[in-house]
């Protein structure tokens, strides 16, 4: 009771709280309740830690079957021995045979020292199993405490991380090796608190108030995606939802300015088009000039992957290009259909991009749309410049329909850029007046023959100009048409959702 004392203290709740608060109610039936530790070293007996420290089991998440496991921190600091190991990694492989997804609650230690390396073998286990899982069923990482040292990749390795305020903890090494090492003095909340990995490092995906905002998140979330690779898709029916067109109408066409520089944010976009309070984003506070999340379209999950003007005007940088890739090859993974946003100026120029490894980046999300075999849908809705062009789910990397908005410009660059590059010569030794008259006329000159959509699509490059209101019917249309198509290679499993 004094340990459950100590974790209330703390704001952190027990192991057992945890599984019951997240899991529908009177659903949990905990298996190798009886497992303890093994090892008689450094003081410890077999036998002196109950269920060696980590509650594992199944139940189900709004009436979906799940398998999870709960790390308790009262037992000897949640530390990772030999058994509690090989519980958790059993509990995955018991997810894979069932198909379903599972969920981890790390509060932990780390490796238990007395075990040596049969601590880390029970990592291993882990780490094993998490990478066969990859892909095949969901695997969710709750970050309610400690969670240091190798402890780590096997959150690393999972689809999604959640961490919350003042309790999520998550490191490589602690303070305080780090200041027998480097002599550098940092807390453990700066290390590797829940702000850092949301916003700096891109570790985590999901950053939560408290562990029932936490629950709260995580049950939204499992109610969206898929439930396995392969599961069986709904019955899709004809689009008759007319019932609000001329309010989607008025909205869609004032999102976007008229003035062709000024911001606005994407998401009122994605809101319009999926179904109402269905989008879910992901990593919200890491790389904010890409959206990337789950929504649902008159019922069917779809992942939307677009670009935000609000911040950087919606430039591809590493940090964009990275959580686009990797949230493409999860979607790509379970077949879950893709929708695209393009509003893209170009890559980010910059000699700190170029040295951070922007060609290195950037080629993850070409290489991840060209990958990817699901339904592949792009809109683009104001500008698709250069490179970036290409690699926002162009034609050429095999989009199954490319569509733009009336207003649209798809070009190399820029009116401006292009022609002052062009005519630079021409303009070396003109007047001021003259030189002002002589770039804008070829600028308008150079919108009109390259920059609308209508050059494109006499290319075949778009498929249709389309208005904006129409656009959520013509996407549902698109689902249905290709919602049987595209036999998969691969029968027992597409491929794994390696940490890009």
């Amino acid at each position: 009771m004094y340990q459950l004392e100590k974790q209330h203290a703390k704001g952190k709740l027990h192991a057992i709280e945890r599984i019951t608060g997240l899991l529908d109610k009177n659903s949990f039936r905990e298996i190798q309740s009886g497992v303890t530790n093994l090892e008689a070293t450094f003081g410890l007996k077999p036998g002196q830690f109950p269920y060696d420290g980590v509650i594992t089991g199944y139940g189900s998440i709004n009436g979906r079957k799940v398998f999870i496991y709960s790390e308790d921190f009262t037992v000897i600091g949640g530390t990772l021995g030999k058994q509690h190991g090989y519980k958790i990694a059993n509990v995955i492989k018991l997810a894979i045979e069932n198909r379903c997804p599972v969920i981890g609650i790390n509060d932990s230690g780390g490796a238990r020292i007395q075990e040596g390396v049969n601590a880390l073998s029970g990592y291993g286990e882990i780490f094993y199993y998490n990478t066969l899982a990859s892909g095949y069923i969901p695997q969710i990482s709750i970050i309610a405490g400690n969670c240091a040292g190798g402890a780590v990749y096997s959150p690393g390795i999972t689809d999604f991380i959640f961490v919350i305020d003042n309790i999520s903890q998550m490191y490589v090494t602690g303070p305080k090796v780090i200041k027998s090492v480097t002599n550098e003095e940092i807390t453990a909340e700066e290390l590797g608190g829940a702000a850092v990995h949301a916003e700096v490092s891109g570790v985590a995906h999901f950053r939560c108030e408290n562990e029932q905002n936490c629950f709260e998140k995580v049950r939204k979330l499992l109610d969206t995606i898929p439930q396995c690779y392969k599961e069986e898709k709904p019955e899709l029916k004809e689009f008759d939802d007319y019932s609000n067109y001329q309010v989607f109408q008025y909205e869609m066409n004032h999102i976007i300015p008229k003035e062709r520089n000024r911001a606005y944010d994407v998401r009122d976009i994605i809101n319009l088009i999926s179904d109402e309070d269905t989008f879910i984003e992901v990593m919200d506070s890491f790389a904010k000039n890409i959206v990337v999340g789950f929504g649902k379209l008159r019922g069917i999950t779809v992942g939307f992957v677009a670009n935000q003007p609000k911040f950087a005007a919606g430039a591809l940088d590493c940090d964009a290009s990275d959580k686009g890739a990797r949230f493409i090859r999860y979607c790509d993974a379970y077949n879950i259909p893709i929708i695209t946003l393009t509003d893209v100026p170009g890559f980010l120029p910059g000699s700190g991009q170029e040295k951070k490894g922007i060609i290195r980046h950037g080629a993850k999300l070409l290489y991840a749309y060209s990958e990817a075999t699901t339904t592949k849908l792009n809109v683009i809705l104001r500008k698709a410049y250069g490179g970036a062009y290409i690699a926002m789910c162009s034609k050429h990397l095999r989009a199954d329909f490319v569509y733009a908005w009336p207003d649209a410009e798809i070009a190399v660059m820029g009116a401006e850029g292009a022609v002052d590059i062009l005519f630079a010569k021409a303009m070396r030794n003109m007047e001021e007046k003259d030189k002002k008259e002589f770039r804008d006329t070829k600028i308008d000159e150079y919108t009109a023959d390259f920059m609308n959509a209508k050059v494109a699509s006499m290319h075949g490059y778009v498929d249709e100009i389309i208005k904006p209101e129409a656009t959520r019917e013509r996407l549902y249309a698109d689902l249905l048409l290709l919602s049987q198509r595209k036999a998969l290679v691969n029968v027992e499993k597409k491929h794994g959702n390696i940490p890009l």
